[in-house]
């Protein structure tokens, strides 16, 4: 393994924080929540959506300031749904966790947005696919609010 790879890896999880809920502690022990907007390698972070005592639309925290970012919401199971498109499409599935999308056929690309690329009847029936995944995800917290 080249010693670029670690560093790659770590620069593609950072980035996986893009539009997810966290919670981040500060080194003087301030805590902030809320939707990471963007982020840089050195954990500059620009949250929006604050919740809490420090309610505002947007903030900027330095990466200095930063000791811990905690992702609060679960993150989207892309290999799961890799796998509700499998057993449609056998053989035909290519899970790409590197660029965050599943590639079926070769010309259809899903990522946790939906369809992004394709068209025709084989993405018309990924897109069914990828929606009664979704209603699965959506159930457990339908029958939790009940």
């Amino acid at each position: 393994m080249s010693a670029t790879a670690p560093a790659r890896r770590f620069a593609e999880e950072l980035a996986s924080f893009g539009g997810k809920k966290v919670s981040v502690e500060t080194t003087d022990g301030r805590k902030y929540e809320g939707i990471v907007l963007g982020i840089q390698e050195n954990l500059s972070i620009v949250l929006g959506s604050l919740e809490g005592e420090e309610r505002a639309y947007k903030m900027v925290l330095g990466g200095h300031s930063v000791k811990e970012i905690r992702l609060v919401e679960k993150p989207f199971d892309l290999r799961a749904l890799s796998d509700s498109i499998v057993r449609v499409f056998p053989g035909l599935v290519r899970l790409r966790e590197d660029i965050g999308a599943i590639i079926v056929m070769d010309k259809v690309k899903v990522t946790e947005s939906g369809v992004v690329e394709g068209t025709g009847p084989s993405a018309d029936r990924v897109r069914q696919v990828y929606d009664e995944y979704i209603k699965t995800l959506k159930k457990p917290k339908e029958q939790q609010q009940a």
